[in-house]
């Protein structure tokens, strides 16, 4: 797999691209798409800016198979579980809630919480998919324009910071997880008008 990666390296941009939409199509690859990309943006500083929109394009590519598959197959292993008691109300949540922990952990580049539970949880609960590429994008945009940042102003040092931080982007994701759910309780609270 070193091999592979190595040739999708030397082949910059596209490499990213393909390796991106593997990535988020399901396919594990060891390093993931973050350090593939701070590799380029190190290697390569005069195209960080287009190795990241490279990255961005093939999540999202890779993420509409990974969707399709999990809205058709998910949603009748889904359905079985929650068609009543708390299946139902797990289901209910999801649809009004769960692009936040979707959006969270497809913002910060360090595993803290699992993207692809979530991704699959959106497609077999059947969130809409407009409503999810649109978060799936606002994550992912401003994630790969900040490493690619990282990589040029860093150097090699970039790795070495992404993963020194770690526990500070955990306490950021549970902090933005718990800000934008109450946000979205709030703003979906019955209002009474006198």
């Amino acid at each position: 797999m070193k091999h592979f990666r190595d040739i999708l390296i030397s082949w910059g941009p596209l490499g990213l691209l393909l390796w991106s939409a593997m990535e988020s199509a399901g396919i594990p690859n060891p390093g993931g798409t973050d350090f593939m990309l701070l590799a380029l943006a190190i290697a390569l500083p005069s195209k960080a800016s287009l190795c990241a929109v490279a990255a961005i394009s093939g999540s999202l590519a890779g993420s509409v198979v990974f969707y399709e598959i999990t809205r058709r197959g998910g949603e009748k292993l889904l359905a079985r579980y929650t068609s009543s008691g708390r299946g139902a109300r797990f289901r209910e949540w999801f649809q009004h809630y769960g692009l936040t922990t979707v959006f969270v952990s497809a913002l910060l580049p360090v595993p803290i919480m699992p993207f692809k539970v979530f991704a699959a949880c959106a497609g077999a609960t059947g969130v809409s998919r407009t409503r999810f590429f649109l978060t799936l994008a606002a994550a992912r945009i401003p994630r790969y324009f900040a490493l690619a940042y990282l990589g040029v102003y860093l150097g090699e040092g970039s790795i070495d910071w992404v993963r020194g931080h770690a526990w500070h982007m955990a306490g950021l994701a549970m902090l933005l997880l718990a800000g934008i759910y109450f946000l979205l309780r709030y703003l979906d609270r019955p209002r009474v008008f006198e």
